[in-house]
């Protein structure tokens, strides 16, 4: 039976409060951290990218000129050591992008060879930005992000990944899987938190009302406490969020150019929803909020229908839920 004494009662325990921070071309200013301050967010994702040409590529080129600043490991230093010097604490979430934008779930190699060269890779990718984090002082580390396949097909490989970042990391640690993947992850017992990026369906609804969403969260929630227990673990939202746009309830990871319309509403109470439902619970530990950008004033507003809550009514929403947390 599981020590129930380990599961601490978060009652009295600060959540972690993110927001997942866009890289941007530029450095970053004082005056790109004070919108993050006034939200009361405690913690920021910091995402350094690496790219693979295709799917079945097996090299992970990172780290280039020719890259925007705050993708690369000098911008990735700058952006933590101001954060730090606010009182902001950093995940770091070195991530991958698919040249064609294509899901990274998918990733999956045709020979042995190929399969070798990739792990080779993303071990150099992962264990090099693991030594930054730790130079840095970096309270949470990311080994990867929605890779499923991969981890199906080479699970020692991942175990050992592990065991090797921790050989130069010794802050917390965790891994964002899908909505629907985190339950056959098999190294949660290696890591801090179970990560997971909570783009759960939780409403049919073109503008779900707040009961609609909070609702559609229950059966999610009685799933993520009961994995949470048996796994002994918090469980930690390395991404969440909702589009201000019609249905952004019913497929909450879709980013299709084709969903042009804007629905502030929907996006605001499928947040309230979501605080209201998880927030409070002893077995969740926070989350990071997708996304937020650095020039606040030129992002968001009525007319936007993407991810960020900035400049629209969620902004508010978020901001009551921090500073209560």
């Amino acid at each position: 039976m599981k020590d129930e004494e380990t599961l601490v009662s978060n009652k009295n325990i600060s959540k972690i409060n993110g927001v997942s921070f866009v890289a941007s071309r530029d450095s970053l200013k004082q005056k790109n951290i004070e919108s993050i301050l006034r939200i009361h967010a405690n913690y920021a994702a910091i995402m350094p990218f690496g790219f693979i040409k295709s799917l079945d590529h097996p090299e992970v080129v990172y780290n280039q000129d020719r890259q925007w600043y705050g993708e690369t490991k000098k911008g990735a230093k700058q952006y933590v050591n101001l954060l730090h010097n606010n009182n902001i604490k950093v995940m770091m979430k070195p991530q991958i992008w698919v040249w064609r934008g294509e899901f990274t779930g998918l990733l999956k190699m045709a020979s042995e060879a190929d399969w070798l060269q990739l792990e080779a890779s993303y071990k150099s990718f992962i264990i090099d930005y693991a030594k930054l984090a730790e130079t840095e002082g970096i309270e949470i580390f990311c080994i990867g992000t929605e890779l499923e396949t991969f981890i199906e097909h080479r699970p020692e490989y991942w175990r050992e990944l592990i065991s090797e970042v921790k050989t130069v990391y010794k802050g917390k640690l965790t891994y964002a899987a899908n909505w629907d993947e985190y339950k056959r992850v098999s190294f949660w017992d290696l890591l801090d938190y179970i990560g997971v990026d909570a783009y759960f369906p939780v409403s049919e609804s073109k503008t779900p009302s707040l009961g609609e969403a909070k609702e559609g969260w229950e059966r999610w929630k009685n799933e993520l406490k009961a994995f949470s227990e048996k796994e002994n673990k918090k469980i930690l939202f390395t991404e969440y969020g909702y589009r201000s746009v019609n249905f952004s309830g019913k497929k909450p990871w879709k980013s299709d150019r084709e969903m042009n319309s804007v629905n502030l509403e929907a996006q605001a109470n499928l947040l309230k929803g979501l605080y209201q439902s998880v927030w409070e619970e002893d077995w969740f530990a926070g989350g990071f909020l997708w996304k937020w950008f650095i020039a606040h004033e030129s992002v968001g507003g009525s007319e936007d229908n993407q991810f960020s809550p900035q400049n629209k009514p969620a902004e508010v929403i978020v901001d009551n839920c921090y500073s209560e947390n």
